[in-house]
């Protein structure tokens, strides 16, 4: 997908699927729907990547057939996904429910027998372990007659690499499927001023906000500290904040959480350090 220098290896994340991921905002992760070979030249879009035999040389395809790059690489990793490996966890004498692997439970993880749960990779929803970990304490919870939920619409994801990839909520293809209106704050972090002290100016911030109630429904990262933008997008969004709410707050500065800020404002075009949209 990216291809960076990072402590003296080149490293390029590659990925390839039909159709887009479903998690992903696909204006806002510049390489959610297909595999992205990054150059100085710009970004291509390749639809077929081929790895030789016992080798580490990988082509690159485009859409019309034409070979981008032909890359040597000293280790290649190649990850294919997961799947629940649910087939042997319930005997068959349980009326018990198993849709594509997955051991099928209600909103508070209880299955169609009363008295078994089941939690984490092997449930619907992203296979994340802090969602099976809020998961196991909603379970502990209930079963000890408390109240708890999981709130399934706010699980934050975060892709490890270099630069990070963090979101939460809806993506823009979540809400036109939904028929929501809603409003668009972009900040780059080449504006920010930590970011560029830091040399981590590639990414932006991006906040998706209900036109009508200002509401946040989904913000998305690219770029320095995602995953930390991320959780202080979704303790607000736990809260009902609107864009509004945010950009209200005073930011430390410099600090690159005021990419967030900024974001929240140009959503209402009221962005301080980059130019607003012309109405």
């Amino acid at each position: 997908m990216v291809n960076y220098d990072y402590g003296g290896n080149r490293i390029l994340f590659a990925r390839k699927e039909n159709g887009s991921y479903r998690f992903w905002d696909p204006q806002s992760i510049p390489f959610a729907n297909s595999v992205f070979f990054v150059a100085k030249e710009g970004i291509y879009k390749p639809t077929e990547l081929c790895v030789n035999d016992y080798q580490t040389e990988t082509e690159f395809h485009c859409s019309d057939g034409f070979l981008i790059a032909e890359k040597e690489f000293e280790k290649l990793i190649v990850a294919v996904g997961r799947s629940p490996n649910s087939s042997e966890v319930l005997s068959k004498d349980l009326d018990i429910s198993i849709t594509n692997g997955f051991i099928d439970v209600n909103d508070f993880c209880q299955t169609s027998v009363e008295s078994i749960w089941a939690i984490g990779d092997v449930v619907r929803g992203p296979m994340l372990a802090h969602k099976g970990s809020e998961e196991g304490i909603m379970v502990a919870e209930r079963i000890a007659k408390k109240h708890a939920q999981v709130n399934y619409e706010l699980v934050p994801s975060v892709i490890y690499s270099h630069p990070e990839i963090a979101w939460v909520g809806k993506n823009e293809n979540d809400l036109k499927s939904q028929g929501i209106d809603y409003k668009v704050g972009k900040f780059p972090f080449a504006a920010s001023g930590r970011a560029l002290a830091i040399d981590e100016p590639t990414g932006f911030v991006k906040v998706l906000s209900d036109s009508k109630t200002d509401k946040i429904l989904g913000v998305h990262v690219f770029g320095p500290a995602a995953a930390e933008i991320v959780q202080q997008a979704l303790i607000s969004m736990e809260f009902g904040s609107s864009a509004e709410d945010i950009a209200l707050i005073m930011f430390s500065h410099p600090t690159v959480s005021e990419a967030f800020h900024e974001a929240a404002l140009a959503s209402n075009n009221q962005a301080i350090h980059i130019g607003n949209k012309t109405k």
